[in-house]
Parts: structure tokens; C-alpha cells; sequence
């Protein structure tokens, strides 16, 4: 395979910085070091280019939208030599291989012009290049779409929660408002003496830290780090269901950042931690604390290291509707979660997927052959992509119950009946989207891996078949209503309502 240098290939380029007072309120976007940072009145290049963040935030790679502004602080790739590279290739290229061995300077990271330009870009004939930045594009469009999904799982949870309990901090539902240390019994972590090593010796009981609280999980992860038999007489405890706080921390977005225990844990002094009363819902707590963040970072010490004290976090007031209330609320959020996991899954694994192939792709062991050519056209920047990944609904929350015995799965005529069942179910929940038969039998294989684990049974033409049979059959009964999608230039199938 060819190889060339970056700086062979193309002419990397700082553009003059802007001030502050230059931007406008409309006009054409400005890229910075990490993406797009306002509008300007006029462009520095009028078609999509390739900008490497090159101060500060450096080595973040974006394509740029056509008649942009590029400034200083991100190196511009101009005169791209297109016969010899691909725009969207060289981009997931020098996305996948990092730029840790040119970025220097310590207390400000910078990357060169002269070391960018050594780069060594590997070059495969132009319509692989085009074949592979199609098909890692198409990845990494899943991957942009489940990232969407979750956070709209997490605006659905929010929008719940105030359509219920109203805002928490205005509470203009006039719910009771007692302070944290009514919620439960409240304790600060500890560290056991290092100078003891039989303190850490054995994997008896794990050590939460601060990085074990993610901000886009209800649970703790695994903790790195175990405490002994010894060391947990020495620590202070907690029980499932207990809410961990980060109360101490370098900035203040970190503080407030909280998650739910599912088992018997130690933690370290960063932490502060509720152990719930009878009357406080654990789940109701948790988004409570993930919807009231900002506020309880205004309590924090305003010095340099922020920290929440112990004595100060008791003393905070929060709302306390009846847990009767809570109880509801829990019981949308454990179903909101479940698909939560679904998807956070499926991210994974696309991530997964897509590192695997980019690493293949770029090394030249990827057969290209059944790969088609994408149809040449003008390519969308990745922050137009994203508008439109926006724009997308999420899938219906579908829920397809479980078969009173798992023996149905093991016979044709079992898996008939209950491919029926759940495709009434289904369109019940569909309303007035389009019935998709691969959503739908997509949905149904995960229910069946998720019952049937190492035994799922074969699920594939013979119930296609059956689906579309019966598809046929309703259209005849006028159960379903065959439409015609205008947009998209496609028909379309939907549940007759009544």
C-alpha cells in the first residue's frame, strides 16, 4: 500500500484568531480547537475541510461545513490533493490513529505544523478510501443515532419527573422540604491506613471512589480497588440502595455527580452517602439529585478544591413528595432503564465494531469487495449530520412480555402463536407510526436472547413468512392500512385505529 506524508498530501494552516467582539449573532460557522464556536460575517473556506484542534483541546478532528471560518486555535488541511486521498477517509484516518506522539508542550498542549506534516498516511487506491469512509460513515451514523436515543431516554425521565413533582428547586407544588439528613442516615467515606497493608490485602469488600459514580449510569460501577477483612472493619459501609454523592473534587462540575449502590460497598472520604428511610424511594432520590445538580453545586465551598462538606450536604432542602408518589415514579424509571441498558449495549457494541474495522480498514486487511461505491454528491459535515440524527424520532418503547413456559420457544407451532401475541402487542403500542416488519422481528430476536440465553432457537425466513402472511391477511380485514410516505418515496403500513 501507498504511503505518503501528511504534509505530501495536503497544506496544513493556521488562520488568523478572531476576537470576541468580531462574532455574530448569524452568519457562517467558526471552528475552534473542539468544533464550532460562533458565527462570523464572512468564510475562510468555502468548501468542507478537514480542522484539527491544535491548542488546548488538541488532536479533536472535524469536517467542517462548506463556507466556514477556521481559526488559529484548530489547523486547517487546505489543498487536499483529492486524486490522491479522500476528504472523509484522511478524517476517520487520523481520528482512529490519535496524535499523541506529535502533540507537545506540557502546561499548554500544542500540535505543529511540522509535526503534523510528518504524519505517514496510508493510501489505498481512491475508490477503497471512498469505500471505507462509506462504510466506517455508516457506523458511525448508529453510533451518533444511540447516543441521541439515550439522552432522549434521559429528557423522557426528566420531563416525567416534572410533569409529577414540578420544578424541585421552585417547588410550586408546595411539596414538603426538609433537609437531606431526613432522608436518611448520612456518612462521609474513609480511606484505611495505607502504612497497614493488611488493609488491602485480600478482595473482601470493594472501594468506591468518585470515578466509580458516571454520570450517565443509575448504578456504581466496579470498583479498581478492595478492602480486606481487616480494612472494612476499618471503613465505613453502606447497603443497596444507598445514594452516592461526589462531595469533594477538583471543579465544580463534579460535584452533585450521584449513583445508586446495588450491593455492600466501602468509600472513600470524596463521597458522601444517603442510606434511605422507609419513606424516601432510592430510584425517586437518584433523579431528584441528577435533575437538581446545579443546585446542590451552589453549596459547595467556592476555594480552588470544591467540596461539599458533610455538615453543609445534611443541611440542604429538597423536596419530599409521598412515597406513595415515589413508588410511581420508581416504576417508570426501572422500565425507562431497561431499555437504557438496551441501548447503552448496543452502543458498545457499535463501538466496538467500528474500532475492529477501522483498525482493519486502515491496515489494508478489510475485503472491500462486497462494499458498494458510494454515488458521488455532495458529502454532509458531521455537524450536519448530527442535525439530522437529531431530528430522528427514537424507536417506540415496545415491551414484548414473556411466555408463562419457555417450552413454547422449542416448537414451530409454539413460536406461531407467540410471534402473533407479540405482534398484536406490538401494534397496540405502535399508534400512528408506520408498522417496520424488520423493527419488529428485530425486537422480537433480542426478547427471545434475553429468555432463551444459550438456547435461543432459530428465528428467521419461516417466521418472515408468517409475518408477512399474516400482514396480508389483516390488510384484507382492514385491520392494517397500506399509506403511501411522500418524503421518503416509500409505502407504508399502519394499525387502522378503533
Amino acid at each position: 500500500m501507498k504511503v505518503n506524508t501528511l504534509g505530501e498530501i495536503c497544506r496544513p494552516k493556521q488562520w488568523k484568531s478572531l476576537a470576541a467582539r468580531d462574532f455574530t449573532s448569524d452568519g457562517y460557522p467558526v471552528y475552534g480547537a473542539n468544533g464550532i464556536i460562533g458565527s462570523y460575517s464572512s468564510f475562510n473556506h468555502e468548501f468542507p475541510t478537514i480542522a484539527i484542534g491544535c491548542r488546548g483541546a488538541c488532536g479533536f478532528v472535524h469536517v467542517t461545513k462548506a463556507k466556514s471560518y477556521i481559526t488559529s486555535n484548530a489547523m486547517a488541511l487546505d489543498s487536499l490533493s483529492e486524486n490522491e486521498c479522500d476528504l472523509n477517509y484522511l478524517a476517520g484516518y487520523l481520528r482512529s490513529r490519535g496524535f499523541s506522539d506529535v502533540i507537545t508542550g506540557s502546561s499548554q498542549p500544542q500540535i505543529t505544523r511540522g509535526n503534523l506534516e510528518k504524519i505517514q498516511i496510508p493510501l489505498p487506491p481512491l475508490d477503497d478510501q471512498k469505500r471505507i469512509a462509506h462504510l466506517l460513515g455508516k457506523v458511525e451514523g448508529l453510533i451518533a443515532r444511540r447516543k441521541h436515543h439515550l439522552h432522549q431516554l434521559d429528557d423522557l425521565l426528566k420531563s416525567v419527573f416534572l410533569e409529577m413533582f414540578g420544578d424541585p428547586v421552585r417547588n410550586e407544588k408546595g411539596w414538603d422540604k426538609p433537609e437531606l439528613r431526613h432522608f436518611g442516615k448520612i456518612s462521609t467515606g474513609n480511606t484505611p491506613p495505607r502504612k497497614d497493608p493488611s488493609n488491602y490485602s485480600s478482595r473482601h469488600i470493594e472501594w468506591i471512589k468518585t470515578d466509580n459514580i458516571s454520570a450517565d449510569s443509575v448504578f456504581i460501577s466496579q470498583a479498581a480497588e478492595y478492602l480486606s477483612e481487616t480494612g472494612a472493619t476499618k471503613a465505613r459501609t453502606v447497603t443497596k440502595g444507598a445514594l452516592m454523592v461526589a462531595c469533594i473534587a477538583g471543579s465544580v462540575e463534579s460535584i452533585g455527580r450521584a449513583a445508586l449502590t446495588d450491593r455492600t460497598v466501602a468509600f472513600n472520604q470524596q463521597i458522601n452517602a444517603i442510606q434511605p428511610k422507609k419513606d424516601v424511594n432510592p430510584l425517586f432520590l437518584y433523579v431528584l439529585f441528577k435533575i437538581s445538580k446545579a443546585y446542590i453545586q451552589s453549596h459547595a465551598s467556592k476555594g480552588m478544591k470544591k467540596i461539599l462538606t458533610k455538615g453543609d450536604f445534611e443541611k440542604i432542602t429538597m423536596i419530599k413528595p409521598p412515597v406513595e408518589l415515589q413508588n410511581q415514579f420508581a416504576a417508570i424509571i426501572k422500565k425507562v432503564d431497561a431499555f437504557k441498558s438496551r441501548y447503552q449495549q448496543s452502543l458498545t457494541n457499535l463501538e466496538s465494531l467500528y474500532g475492529a474495522l477501522s483498525q482493519k480498514a486502515f491496515k489494508g486487511e478489510l475485503d472491500l469487495s462486497r462494499v458498494v461505491l458510494p454515488a458521488e454528491g455532495p458529502e454532509i459535515a458531521e455537524e450536519e449530520k448530527t442535525d439530522v440524527e437529531e431530528k430522528q424520532p427514537m424507536e417506540p418503547l415496545f415491551e414484548l412480555s414473556a411466555p408463562e413456559t419457555l417450552a413454547v420457544l422449542q416448537t414451530a407451532e409454539g413460536r406461531k402463536s407467540l410471534l402473533g401475541e407479540w405482534l398484536n402487542a406490538w401494534l397496540e403500542q405502535l399508534g400512528d407510526a408506520p408498522l417496520s416488519a424488520q423493527k419488529f422481528m428485530d425486537a422480537a430476536r433480542q426478547q427471545l436472547w434475553e429468555l432463551a440465553e444459550d438456547d435461543t432457537p432459530d428465528w428467521g425466513v419461516a417466521e418472515y413468512d408468517e409475518l408477512k402472511a399474516w400482514v396480508f391477511e389483516a390488510l384484507e380485514q382492514r385491520r392494517l392500512t397500506q399509506g403511501y410516505d411522500d418524503a421518503n418515496n416509500r409505502v407504508q403500513i399502519t394499525a387502522v385505529k378503533g
